[in-house]
């Protein structure tokens, strides 16, 4: 089943550009290592795939009918897409991505599922809202209970430490969760995997991106945005991982990315507006614009290509 492949290509583009959002703010703050982070992360994104995947499999089936050969180009475009904006070290959306490529060949069947795509753009919008949201709750909350019982430098460190360690595993968790649909959902669809086997295929194909070609992105998240000190990291961190585990109980695959600058934007928030690079925001947010515009038009682009040649 060669259509396959622009499948697992997909998800190492997506393990390569998200792994940034699991576990950039620990590394970039030192709190882990690089390998530390990357191999429980890899871990935890198979396990939440396999338990709790299932949703967003049923929201990609319901917004456009698929066959081999179209989820074959719909993750083609997509990855292209994807890995383009990592090599400038962007963190872009891949559920935007997908979900372009998914528009853009649908358009031309006319068997897009028109409130489907209402209900996931209303969750892109509110992806960055929550992870803002969230990180500004928690860190004045935890905050004052970090400020109040952890005075000492020594256990500081240590629930720092710990606390990076369980919140990366479970960021990765909701990770896999949430974006193993980006993956195989448009396979799932078409007939050619088993829910359970997309999940095992998509998932081990992030870890793949994430062990592989993840360092690149983890700078832009970690300290581009807004300056983070280790707690103020793992703040964000958390952040992000209760919004992709929200948006994974409700079944509608969001961003990761979208998560965790909503999350760090958050951080800003409470440390003053001018702490924030907003030339670095608005680089992101143009990047989650043109990202499923490009991911579409490819998608469009090769699909008219392949009719032309057959």
């Amino acid at each position: 089943m060669w259509q396959l492949v622009s499948g697992i290509f997909m998800g190492w583009s997506l393990g390569s550009n998200d792994a940034a959002n699991i576990f950039g703010l620990a590394v970039s703050t030192r709190v882990l290592r690089f390998w530390t982070a990357a191999i429980l992360a890899s871990v935890f994104v198979v396990a939440g795939a396999l338990l709790s995947g299932q949703g967003g499999f049923e929201t990609y089936g319901k917004l456009a009918s698929q066959t081999l050969l179209s989820a074959f180009f719909i993750s083609l475009a997509a990855a292209i897409t994807v890995t383009s904006m990592t090599a400038f070290g962007l963190p872009v959306s891949t559920s935007q991505a997908v979900v372009g490529s998914i528009i853009g060949i649908g358009v031309m069947q006319g068997n897009v599922h028109w409130a489907t795509l209402l209900k996931v753009v209303v969750a892109w919008i509110f992806t960055p809202i929550g992870g803002a949201v969230f990180s500004y709750l928690l860190y004045i909350s935890v905050g004052k209970l970090v400020e109040r019982w952890l005075k000492d430098y020594f256990f500081y460190d240590e629930f720092l430490k710990v606390g990076f360690l369980l919140i990366s595993a479970y960021s990765a968790y909701s990770l896999g969760a949430n974006n193993v649909a980006n993956i195989t959902g448009v396979y799932v669809k078409s007939g050619a995997l088993t829910p359970r086997m997309g999940a095992l295929v998509g998932s081990l194909a992030i870890a793949s991106g994430i062990i592989t070609y993840s360092r690149r992105v983890i700078r832009t998240v970690g300290n581009n945005l807004v300056n983070l000190e280790p707690f103020t990291g793992f703040i964000a961190l958390l952040g992000e991982a209760l919004t992709l585990n929200v948006f994974a109980v409700i079944g509608v695959p969001v961003s990761a990315s979208q998560a965790i600058v909503g999350a760090v934007l958050g951080i800003g928030l409470v440390k003053g507006v001018k702490t924030i690079d907003m030339r670095n925001v608005v680089n992101i947010v143009l990047a989650w614009v043109l990202t499923p515009a490009i991911s579409g038009g490819l998608a469009y682009g090769l699909w008219v290509l392949h009719g032309t040649l057959m």
